[in-house]
């Protein structure tokens, strides 16, 4: 079985090829805090309804008769939050790089073009749940080489995520800020991004693969985090909503093996942030469909993503990606779709 292979740690040798392929950015401005009408999109999300959200979720089990889905003693969420009243619809990627996805891969407005695409088609694959677009930027990047500290790990500079921020503003979109810590850790690196985590409209994605508890160099072997880390991550996030006034946050987690996430009954829930569990394995639909059985359907946390890459997926016949019928199928049905 082969699972996703575009290792992040080569950043460092992109630099180097590329010059870091500093982009122009095709003219978009660094953009200020003002956040007004993605606020408004992200306020009107979801009413206080807690009858409306138990009937969403029981939909979104999908016919589920184990009992795992939908999950059970789950606090019902703060007013404003985004799920499960609407599916989230992402391109990911870093701007340094071509080879991490799409969000560095295509120019702004082809990217808009692109996306909308997307929109659309899960727009007419499920009509009763509306599309909110999103820009899933990876703000810390685990490196192949130590850097000053020996970490592993790249911070992007503050005005490249001011440049996602911008993308993700020209499409009325939220934004995702995702973290490979590689060999340091969420309680150094989630803080760092509090400025940002601040605003209504910016959310939070970590990376688990590149999270080397034992030592390692990224890319060597598949890294874990556990339920310490995921809910020092909610805390934090939960913490940042009740001292700003803010409407609830949104936690990824990636998985795509078993030892990836430890300990998931462990994971605490709150009004204040939503947690999506993403299966971010890739390879052909058959190996995808079991992965996220295997660790995403078996081990419920509270909600379900899934991942399409465009051109790994490809690699092995039958050489086809997964439709958004294909992803409706799924018990439970994912409410975020990320897209490499």
């Amino acid at each position: 079985m082969t699972y996703k292979q575009i290792i992040p740690f080569f950043l460092a040798f992109i630099f180097t090829l590329s010059g870091c392929n500093q982009k122009k950015e095709s003219g978009i401005k660094k953009e200020s805090s003002e956040t007004s009408e993605v606020q408004k999109e992200v306020e009107k999300a979801i009413p206080t309804d807690t009858a409306a959200y138990r009937l969403k979720n029981i939909a979104l089990a999908n016919g589920d008769t184990t009992g795992r889905w939908p999950i059970k003693d789950q606090p019902y969420p703060n007013e404003g939050a985004i799920l499960p009243f609407h599916r989230i619809i992402a391109y990911y990627g870093n701007l340094y790089s071509k080879k991490m996805g799409a969000l560095g891969e295509y120019p702004p407005k082809e990217l808009w073009q692109k996306l909308n695409v997307e929109l659309a088609a899960w727009k007419k694959a499920d009509p009763t749940t509306p599309v909110i677009p999103a820009i899933h930027y990876i703000a810390v990047v685990a490196s192949g080489t130590p850097g000053k500290d020996g970490k592993y790990r790249t911070r992007m500079p503050f005005h490249q995520i001011d440049s996602a921020l911008a993308i993700a503003k020209m499409g009325n979109a939220i934004v995702f800020l995702d973290i490979q810590v590689a060999l340091s850790n969420v309680q150094t690196e989630v803080p760092q991004l509090e400025k940002y985590l601040k605003m209504p409209q910016v959310h939070l994605g970590i990376d688990p693969e590149f999270s080397m508890k034992e030592g390692h160099k990224p890319g060597k072997k598949i890294g874990t985090m556990n339920e310490i880390d995921i809910n020092f991550c909610t805390e934090y996030l939960a913490k940042l909503v009740k001292d700003n006034n803010l409407t609830p946050k949104i936690l990824v987690v990636h998985r795509f093996t078993q030892g990836m996430v430890r300990n998931h009954k462990s994971i605490k829930l709150h009004p204040e942030v939503q947690i999506v569990m993403n299966m971010d394995g890739w390879g052909e639909p058959i190996l995808k469909r079991s992965t996220y059985k295997l660790y995403i359907y078996k081990e419920p946390v509270q909600f379900t993503g899934f991942k399409i890459f465009y051109k790994n997926d490809l690699k092995k016949a039958p050489h086809t990606l997964m439709t958004p019928d294909d992803l409706m199928k799924l018990k439970p049905q994912p409410i975020y779709i990320q897209y490499q």
